[in-house]
């Protein structure tokens, strides 16, 4: 569920690394909003990223 319809922007794996240098398996997901967009003239929900909300990627339906 964590992925942007927009831009397609999905989680990322690495590795997370603590003070002592212990490595632990993490994932960082996209901060994803469901909000309802304007889709080829009608009102449609789906999931978006808040970078493509604040860029103007999408546009909100009212």
């Amino acid at each position: 569920m964590a992925k942007c319809d927009v831009c397609g922007k999905g989680v990322t794996f690495g590795i997370k690394v603590s003070h002592s240098h212990r490595r632990s398996n993490k994932a960082w997901k996209p901060n994803v909003r469901r909000v309802k967009a304007v889709v080829d003239g009608t009102p449609k929900k789906m999931y978006v990223c808040t970078r493509c909300l604040r860029s103007g990627k999408v546009q909100r339906a009212v």
